[in-house]
Parts: C-alpha cells; structure tokens; sequence
C-alpha cells in the first residue's frame, strides 16, 4: 500500500491524524507528516483518514 498526499490540497486541518496516527503526524511546524508506505495491516485507519479528509487530498494506491 502506498500513500499519497496531494500536498497542494492539504491545508493541515489534521483529521487524518485523528483516524490514522502511526501513519500521518504533524511536524513541528503544524505541517502534515505522513508515512508514505505503511503496513497493510493498518490499511482500515488510512481509508478512514482518507474518508475524514476534508478536502480528499489523500490517496491510497495498491
């Protein structure tokens, strides 16, 4: 499984964080963060993520 943000969409509201915390984070500057292939094992909280996204910048790939 591979995760793409579309980093021109993302304005850091931080659902995904909520939905999916081993694999997206906040930096240290309020910017996203996010683990570009996580384990498949936590492919139920991406697609969570990916649903809660307000402005659907994210994308999981297979």
């Amino acid at each position: 499984m591979k995760v793409v943000v579309d980093m021109n969409k993302c304005q850091d509201h931080g659902q995904c964080v909520f939905a999916a915390p081993d694999v997206f984070q906040m930096d240290d500057n309020g910017r996203l963060a996010f683990v570009p292939d996580p384990d498949d094992t936590l492919r139920e909280e991406v697609e969570e993520a990916a649903d809660v996204c307000p402005l659907q910048a994210i994308r999981i790939e297979d």
